[in-house]
């Protein structure tokens, strides 16, 4: 309802106000939209879309493996024949006979080996069994005679060598006897190295638990180091 004053008088309203305003906002708003997108489109950098050209690059060729050839599978195990119980009769007789005095008379057997005929193990290297080997005992007794039987003048010249020994160390580890096995190259060196082994003592090896004379080959090494 329209207000009116005292005098009777009709009074405008805050919504005639905008009803009035209304035509010029709308109309001035429009025309500033109208000039703002003009100047946008007028002004504003032209864009370019960006070419998508195709490229002739060559293309790689890819090495295909060969095809794998799967072999067949093997062949089912044939099952074991079963034993069959043999009918053949073997009629010879194939046992050994027994042996007793009455087929074997004393007088045709040989004579047993004499101690003076039997091999001396002593005199040459020959195949001793044993579980424990022979351990050397005088060490460094030994290094100090290498060091004064080493020839001066293979010494002073920086020579040296490996010298193999065989050694026969009785039950009691004394060296009974040595043969040169394999040489360094040098006469003056084997004979040195044959010498000190005569000064070498062991102790014995061992075959069960008892002790044996045994042959066994020990290297002797010469060094100017």
């Amino acid at each position: 309802m329209a207000e009116t004053n005292m005098a009777g008088e009709r009074m405008e309203t805050a919504n005639d106000r905008f009803k009035r305003g209304f035509g010029t906002w709308y109309w001035g708003s429009l025309i500033a939209a109208t000039f703002v997108h003009f100047a946008i489109f007028a002004f504003w950098p032209t864009l370019q879309a960006q070419g998508n050209e195709l490229s002739d690059d060559a293309l790689e060729a890819l090495i295909i493996p060969p095809e794998v050839e799967i072999p067949p599978p093997p062949e089912q195990i044939a099952r074991p024949a079963v034993p069959v119980i043999s009918e053949t009769v073997i009629e010879e007789d194939i046992t050994i006979a027994e042996t007793t005095f009455e087929a074997n008379v004393m007088s045709t057997l040989q004579p047993p080996a004499s101690s003076a005929t039997a091999t001396d193990v002593a005199a040459a290297p020959v195949f001793t069994p044993y579980e424990v080997k022979p351990e050397l005992l005088n060490t460094s007794e030994v290094q100090k005679a290498l060091e004064r039987n080493y020839p001066a003048l293979l010494r002073n010249s920086g020579i040296g060598g490996d010298v193999i020994v065989w050694f026969y160390i009785d039950d009691k580890g004394i060296v009974q006897n040595t043969k040169l096995h394999e040489s360094s190259g040098y006469p003056t060196l084997d004979e040195a190295a044959v010498n000190v082994a005569k000064l070498m003592r062991f102790k014995p090896a061992e075959n069960r638990d008892k002790k044996v004379a045994v042959w066994v080959a020990i290297p002797v090494k010469f060094d100017t180091k």
